[in-house]
């Protein structure tokens, strides 16, 4: 190669790092219905900790396609996530994604009753009368505010998905999730983040939409 990196187009690219995770994969058994977030999770990440730590509610992938595929929308937690969910897709299916952290009418809420803006998105969130896909990939206190939304009866998610990153209440808020009675895909520990949110909504759209790579 004379010493030059040989100069690759996106989607060969993107073919090639999911043929490389998948033989550095090996033996470890991951089932056929989460193969497709699993990697999809790990391709974004360089981390393969997810193979073991995603955590799925039986039938979880197959009710968020569905969800999608009858035009579910879908709020997250940053607005980090929402740049990273495949906007297009989504419309393509009927649907749209929120993040409600930057609006004004929340900041003033959270800052009146000293509460965090990620709890009081949850709330906008429950105002929305489409079907509902929550993708919490920074906030505790989101998932936290939510299991309480549900609790009350003021949301019906068809899907969490909690992936908040961090050490404060980050373990428990996805334990709470996990206790909900609701669809889950979470990531248990401390690891998560914004990008693995996305790439979890992402990897559920591809399979809705009928992409392939």
């Amino acid at each position: 190669m004379n010493g030059k990196i040989p100069c690759m187009l996106p989607g060969e690219i993107e073919k090639q790092s999911f043929a490389i995770l998948t033989e550095e994969l090996g033996q470890i058994a991951i089932p056929p219905e989460h193969e497709a977030v699993v990697k999809r999770v790990i391709h974004t990440t360089a981390d393969f900790d997810y193979a073991r730590t995603l955590c799925f509610s039986p039938g979880a992938v197959a009710e968020g396609v569905r969800a999608l595929r009858e035009g579910a929308h879908i709020v997250t937690d940053t607005q980090m996530a929402r740049a990273g969910v495949s906007a297009r897709t989504l419309q393509g299916l009927g649907g749209a994604v929120h993040c409600f952290m930057g609006d004004e009418d929340v900041a003033e809420k959270a800052k009146a009753r000293g509460v965090t803006r990620a709890a009081v998105s949850m709330e906008k969130a429950a105002e929305l009368k489409f079907p509902l896909i929550l993708a919490v990939g920074n906030a505790p206190t989101a998932l936290i505010r939510l299991s309480e939304l549900i609790e009350e009866g003021e949301i019906s998610p068809r899907l969490i998905i909690g992936v908040p990153v961090g050490f404060v209440n980050v373990v428990e808020s996805k334990e709470i999730i996990m206790n909900t009675g609701v669809p889950y895909i979470v990531a248990r520990g401390r690891k998560g983040g914004s990008g693995v949110a996305a790439a979890v909504c992402n990897a559920l759209l591809y399979e809705a939409s009928g992409r392939t790579l």
